[in-house]
């Protein structure tokens, strides 16, 4: 069951050396607050999973909280690429970076598999390209019916998956809406899961498409207003463009990123 916690309480006790961590968001009510938190508190070797990783990946990695990245596509979104992560790839700075890449369908059926309890997931994909033979979690199969040969693509449980939502009431059930990506299969896929929230409230009224995390799937919710930022949350506020542009400007330059971690974890 969920338990309504600090923010830095949430991260202490559910995000550890050495774990796999899905921090999950498609374009939006991605977990920043969540990721800077980890930075703060000096996490270190984490295999760091998402479809599509962004700006906190790339701040995570510079960081140096991750020895691995699991992911289909990284970039600056509508801007250019992750420098911080060239950077590791490139030159081990600030320390050496693996990288385990699929696509974006390979990955969403990886959660799916993993929330469902089964061992892999199926798809008809990756034909034609070199990942198989550079992914040791993509295989395939025969179909018992058809015979025909499929891609498989080992489940992935995370560790810990971390999200952010709009709101909780204050029995920790959760409820999200707008793109919602692949965040509740992260979270029934993960072993652990911390959700933030832009506010806790008495009742959830219902919402339009809106998906509703209860309780007892989820570990720790703590309150984030603008825990998105600067990405959007579907109702609270708008994705911050001027802030990606900014970042590109920062990332390129280990000094000018050295000088933002410095500004992150001073107390």
């Amino acid at each position: 069951m969920a338990e309504i916690k600090t923010l830095t309480d949430a991260v202490a006790e559910l995000v550890h050396d050495g774990d796999s961590v899905a921090l999950e968001g498609f374009t939006h009510l991605i977990p920043f607050a969540a990721g800077h938190e980890i930075i703060r508190q000096h996490k270190r070797n984490l295999t760091l999973i998402r479809m599509t990783p962004d700006l906190i990946y790339d701040r995570m990695i510079g960081a140096g909280c991750a020895s691995k990245l699991v992911f289909s596509w990284g970039g600056n979104p509508g801007v250019g690429s992750l420098h911080r992560m060239r950077d590791a790839l490139s030159h081990n700075w600030p320390v050496p970076l693996q990288i385990e890449e699929h696509s974006h369908a390979g990955m969403a059926n990886r959660y799916v598999a993993g929330a469902s309890g089964l061992p892999f997931g199926v798809l008809r994909g990756y034909a034609g390209t070199d990942l198989p033979a550079h992914t040791d979690t993509i295989s395939t199969v025969t179909c018992p019916f058809t015979g025909e040969q499929l891609a498989a693509v080992k489940a992935l449980n995370p560790d810990v998956a971390v999200i952010h939502a709009q709101r909780a009431d204050r029995d920790g059930n959760v409820q999200l809406w707008g793109i919602t990506g692949v965040q509740k299969e992260a979270v029934l896929a993960a072993k652990r899961s911390l959700v933030t929230v832009e506010e806790i409230v008495d009742t959830l009224e219902p919402v339009p498409g809106a998906v509703l995390l209860p309780s007892w799937v989820i570990d720790a919710v703590a309150v984030a207003p603008g825990g998105a930022k600067p990405s959007y949350a579907f109702g609270y506020y708008e994705r911050d463009n001027a802030a990606y542009k900014a970042w590109d400007l920062v990332s390129r330059d280990r000094e000018k990123f050295s000088a933002w971690l410095e500004e992150l974890v001073a107390p």
